[in-house]
């Protein structure tokens, strides 16, 4: 094409990577944009042909509609998103290109287990330089360490055509899984950092997200703020979650209820109610990842104490993990030998097939080591995805041994003799369960947030773990499909889409056996309401609640 000189319009996006961020942000700038061509792309195949069906390689709710809007033109427009495989193309095309590939922690050599891998980063760069035969808009959206622009700039005065000139952006995403199609069109902000000579460029970017996001949210700062911005973002959530964590112990030992603390806590404007539910541990592609990079910067930059504070929020969630598992073993008589514990809930939070650092890992590994035998349902979770995340932490032989995979919660939990919730999945919550007469009030509800996501996939040849961090799979998790029942409108068994009908805790109490325990790791369910039934339930951060026989 012909060279192409930056201005304020841009006509042409590429995005080098088509996972959890890279595919729902194009989506909604085609659809906001109808006059501007994106593109993208990843040398997966079978991802590449997920995005390109009507089911997608990952489970975001609005999502598939958005998708076949600019992709297929469902509302008679002209379609404007594509995917593709033909990456070097779609780059010397494009007039900005988004590298939003894996950034995770590396496991070998120096910084491994705290500094961010960028060798994906690095691929992206070099390719871009290699094929590019005019001006580009690079736009970091991965997640990456301060000063990564700096590498970049390098890259590509080393291997791009002289005569091409490359002006680095930084655009960090700030969405949350399960609620990232919203975060899109209603961003509380848009950052785009730049280095003063780069204005145009970055007036560019600006012109894009305009086109749907009020001028007031799209804020242009200083480019290495903006890089370190969504790092510090990341780490003070996780440090609030980790908090609040901490506290639940307390609660648990001296009989206070963390939600009532948490609530009173969030009372006070300075700091706020969101972040502050207290749960087995939080997971996810980006906190322990981006919490781990700070470290390892603190530590790079001789500064020990600030890595020792950073490095004790992971600790902490570690610890809750662990901590759980323990209240589970003391409750069933120090003893997990031969019995069915059944897991509802494996993916890191509800509303995603995401199971990057899922407590849910953690807590099923040391319950397959006590010798208990688990069942494990998730609504949004594949059986391969979950056997291939336990096998990453377990032998072979003991998962086959061990687990086994349901497609409902009642047949996960028939037999079993206690529960454990590690995801909030709303099917699983109890309102529909009448209220025993002598239950107290409920406490003030408190406002719950969704926990960040960072950016993932990457093109195969730029990532060898296509989809995420800590994965070798390119596939993404599918909709667990079962066959859904006819259901009044009392509760009843279960499936359908996620959360759409209720688990029949009814029947989970006929089939279960005695002592009938669950352990709520998310907060998600009424106590009493379940011991009105005969469960016995134990919550993050509260008394356990005794059933009414």
């Amino acid at each position: 094409m012909a060279n192409w000189k930056v201005s304020g319009n841009v006509t042409n996006i590429c995005c080098v990577g088509a996972g959890y961020v890279g595919g729902p942000t194009c989506a909604i700038i085609a659809k906001q944009n109808p006059h501007i061509k994106v593109t993208v792309v990843d040398l997966s195949e079978p991802r590449i042909a997920a995005w390109k069906s009507n089911s997608l390689p990952i489970y975001e709710p609005g999502l598939q509609e958005i998708v076949e809007v600019a992709r297929d033109g469902t509302d008679g427009r002209q379609p404007n998103l594509h995917f593709s495989t033909e990456i070097s193309k779609a780059i010397d095309e494009a007039e900005l290109i988004f590298i939003s590939v894996n950034t995770p922690t590396k496991l070998a050599g120096v910084g491994s287990g705290s500094a961010s891998d960028l060798a994906y980063v690095e691929s992206a760069a070099r390719h871009i330089a290699e094929v590019a035969t005019s001006d580009k808009i690079i736009v970091e959206k991965s997640t990456v360490p301060c000063g990564t622009a700096e590498s970049l700039r390098e890259i590509f005065s080393g291997l791009a055509d002289p005569s091409v000139k490359f002006h680095i952006l930084s655009n960090p995403e700030f969405l949350a899984e399960g609620t990232a199609i919203n975060d899109l069109l209603e961003p509380d902000r848009i950052l785009i950092g730049h280095l003063p000579e780069e204005k145009a460029a970055a007036d560019a970017l600006v012109n894009v997200y305009a086109a749907w996001v009020p001028q007031q949210n799209i804020k242009t700062i200083n480019l290495w703020s903006s890089e370190l911005a969504k790092l510090a973002a990341n780490c003070m959530l996780a440090q609030r979650i980790s908090s609040i964590n901490s506290l639940s112990a307390v609660c648990e030992a001296t009989g206070a209820d963390i939600d009532e603390v948490a609530y009173a806590v969030g009372l006070d404007t300075r700091i706020g109610s969101r972040m502050l539910k207290a749960s087995a541990g939080f997971g996810g592609s980006c906190f322990k990842k981006d919490v781990l990079s700070l470290v390892y910067i603190s530590e790079t930059l001789h500064l020990p104490e600030v890595a020792e504070y950073w490095r004790s929020v992971v600790e902490i969630n570690e610890y809750q993990k662990q901590r759980f598992t323990r209240r589970m073993i003391k409750r069933l008589y120090n003893t997990l030998s031969r019995k069915k514990i059944a897991v509802l809930g494996f993916a890191y939070k509800k509303n995603t097939g995401d199971t990057r650092e899922t407590a849910a890992i953690t807590v099923i590994s040391q319950l397959i080591a006590e010798g208990a035998k688990v069942a494990i349902y998730d609504p949004q979770v594949s059986e391969n995805q979950i056997i291939h995340d336990l096998q990453s932490a377990n032998p072979a032989k003991n998962i086959k041994d061990s687990i086994t995979i349901y497609p409902d919660a009642v047949s996960a939990c028939s037999d079993a003799c206690a529960i454990a919730i590690l995801t909030e999945w709303d099917q699983f919550k109890t309102d529909l369960i009448p209220a025993p007469k002598s239950q107290p009030p409920a406490p003030v509800p408190q406002l719950r947030n969704l926990t960040l996501e960072d950016s993932t996939a990457t093109s195969s040849d730029l990532s060898s773990a296509s989809s995420d961090a800590g994965s070798e799979s390119p596939e993404m998790s599918a909709a667990h499909a079962s066959t859904p029942l006819s259901t009044p409108p009392t509760e009843d068994a279960l499936e359908g889409k996620p959360g759409s009908e209720r688990v029949n805790w009814s029947r989970i109490a006929s089939v279960m056996r005695r002592p009938r325990l669950v352990f709520d790791g998310r907060n998600v369910v009424d106590a009493q309401r379940l011991a009105s039934l005969g469960f016995k339930v134990e919550c993050i951060g509260k008394a356990g609640a005794r059933p009414h026989y």
